[in-house]
């Protein structure tokens, strides 16, 4: 009982602080100019951007009371304060780096090249980790356990983190799209995490999950059709990261990877357009939305299968979301994955 009212109240103080801050700095935001035009509307009306600085807000509130919890009145019982510690290091860096690009803005900001190699030196509190506490194995689906030693922290840990916290990036510009796609990622790496067989860093994955999933829940409120705010580059880049630490942490890194399916299919369409492409589509008089005739995203190919306004079609991605997520987690429950 005392885990679960540990985990209900950092997903509560993730949720109380980021849904607090978020209609404070709003306005603030938006007389400082941080905004921008919101693309898939006809009007093209002006929204605060930088909203992932609350949710920063929201997590960092609900890892510190987890670590209260757990140093003075000895709740979580075999957490280990190393691996919670090394993984919140690389998501606040993230954040950091994140918050920096909001600043400059999209022209003058982080370029894309850097914001490929900046992940890496995040990923230093996570690439110490796997030896100290043991985590130098994957397992392979259908091939079982793979020993991969110091390669897994040169070469697997910087590869997952800067990965993932592009990857969330490629799909994004809708409202609602990326905190709610990212809601049912960690919600279904609680699930999976509470239901492992080996209980060994549970607690980490869990916890870190509940901080971010309270926090992305309460920012979705505000971020939701009509957005009157955007996740900016210090929500994405912090949310893929997050997502990283916790398969590196909990050592389940095969189910992070079906888990990001949706960002692999979008991968392959930014590819073929050599990342040239948006995700926007063409607002029209009715409300729908048009697919951009030279493509180049997932969100255009659902758009040219019929006449959807925004929320339609960021609904159609939570549903394939979804349905990645059950796929995942039967094939986890079935000892397949």
């Amino acid at each position: 009982m005392q885990p679960l009212l540990g985990y209900l109240a950092v997903f509560a103080l993730a949720f109380l602080a980021t849904h607090f801050m978020l209609p404070k700095i709003i306005p603030r935001l938006l007389q400082l100019g941080l905004s921008g035009k919101d693309m898939n509307k006809a009007s093209e009306p002006v929204v605060a951007e930088m909203g992932g600085i609350a949710v920063f807000f929201g997590f960092v509130s609900a890892i510190m009371l987890a670590l209260a919890f757990h140093s003075y009145w000895g709740w979580f019982e075999g957490l280990n304060l190393t691996a919670l510690l090394a993984a919140s290091s690389t998501i606040v860096i993230i954040g950091f780096i994140g918050l920096v690009d909001d600043l400059l803005g999209w022209k003058s900001g982080i370029k894309q090249w850097q914001k490929t190699l900046l992940p890496l030196v995040a990923a230093l509190p996570l690439m110490v980790l796997p030896e100290s506490i043991g985590l130098t194995k994957i397992v392979v689906p259908f091939m079982g356990e793979v020993q991969l030693g110091i390669l897994y922290s040169l070469a697997l840990v910087p590869i997952a983190v800067t990965g993932a916290s592009n990857a969330v990036n490629m799909l994004a510009g809708f409202n609602g799209l990326e905190a709610g796609i990212g809601s049912i990622i960690a919600a279904t790496f609680i699930a999976i995490a509470l239901f492992k067989e080996d209980p060994s860093r549970t607690l980490e994955v869990v916890l870190l999950m509940a901080a971010l999933l309270g926090s992305l829940l309460a920012f979705l409120r505000f971020n939701w059709f009509p957005a009157k705010v955007f996740p900016g580059d210090s929500l994405t880049l912090m949310m893929g990261a997050a997502f990283a630490a916790a398969a590196i942490v909990g050592n389940i890194e095969k189910i992070g990877l079906g888990l990001f399916a949706l960002y692999f299919v979008e991968l392959l369409f930014k590819a073929k357009h050599r990342f040239k492409s948006e995700c926007f589509g063409l607002p029209q008089e009715d409300g729908t939305l048009q697919a951009d005739p030279r493509g180049g995203s997932l969100t255009h190919f659902i758009m040219r299968l019929g006449r959807f306004t925004e929320g339609q079609v960021v609904c159609i991605l939570f549903g394939l979301q979804l349905l990645v997520s059950a796929a995942v987690f039967a094939l986890f429950w079935f000892k397949l994955f």
